[in-house]
């Protein structure tokens, strides 16, 4: 036993070590999700664990994400284990959220931004969820919220209420974004048709849809950079005429 004591403080030592003189970027996702744990249960061998979640889980972003009664079923991860988890999850949500709050979306840069600050919570999902992010007339975050929850096959979207929500924010300026739970982040003929009647109505509120991204584990999809919202721009001028 002792032996075995020694050789799990030992492993932990090193992978101390490897953090502060590497960096995160140097360790495996099994790696990471063990140290989580680590905090939770300081003297028991947690690879085991870190590896039975990761094969449950499917990746580390799915296995942050996880519910605690989820994270529980995994042999081996008590009640401090998934604590640790999701305390640490929660900390790095509020951290990104405080990042972006206040930054501007107005370079091309912008999709990536969005991509990186909202990956993190809704690539996992199971079913779609449609946010909009609420900005200025500098483009800056007033507001980032959840308006509309779907199945895995669709979400019902309807622009009243989304225009709603912009006008008891004083927006100027939209960002739409919703999951693929699929992994495909290709848009379907009824997110194309979601974006120009989203984009119509803001349009009539003197209201700006700068972008609509849509995330999944392939990557995203952003209409403004594929040039999707200049098509329905163009619509748009030629229906004014």
């Amino acid at each position: 036993m002792d032996d075995f004591r020694r050789r799990v403080a030992g492993h932990r030592e090193r992978l101390r070590k490897k953090f502060l003189e590497y960096g995160l970027e140097s360790f495996s996702d099994e790696e990471v999700l063990e140290m989580l744990l680590i905090f939770g249960t300081p003297r028991r061998d947690c690879k085991p664990m870190a590896r039975a979640a990761l094969k449950h889980f499917g990746s580390l972003a799915a296995a942050l994400e996880a519910p605690m009664e989820e994270l529980l079923q995994i042999s081996g991860i008590g009640p401090r284990n998934a604590l640790a988890i999701k305390f640490v999850h929660e900390v790095a949500r509020r951290f990104l959220a405080q990042r972006v709050k206040g930054r501007p979306f107005t370079t091309l840069a912008s999709s990536q931004e969005v991509y990186e600050y909202l990956a993190h919570s809704m690539i996992p999902l199971k079913k779609e969820v449609f946010k909009t992010i609420f900005l200025d007339a500098r483009h800056h975050i007033i507001a980032v919220e959840d308006l509309f929850h779907g199945t895995v096959n669709e979400s019902v979207v309807y622009p009243r209420e989304v225009m709603e929500r912009a006008l008891k924010h004083h927006a100027s300026a939209l960002i739409l974004v919703h999951n693929h739970p699929s992994g495909d982040p290709q848009p379907s003929p009824a997110d194309v048709e979601v974006t120009r009647r989203l984009f119509l109505a803001a349009k009539v509120l003197d209201l700006h849809l700068l972008d609509h991204l849509i995330l999944a584990k392939k990557g995203y999809f952003s209409f403004a950079d594929e040039g999707l919202i200049s098509q329905i721009e163009t619509e748009w001028g030629r229906w004014c005429r």
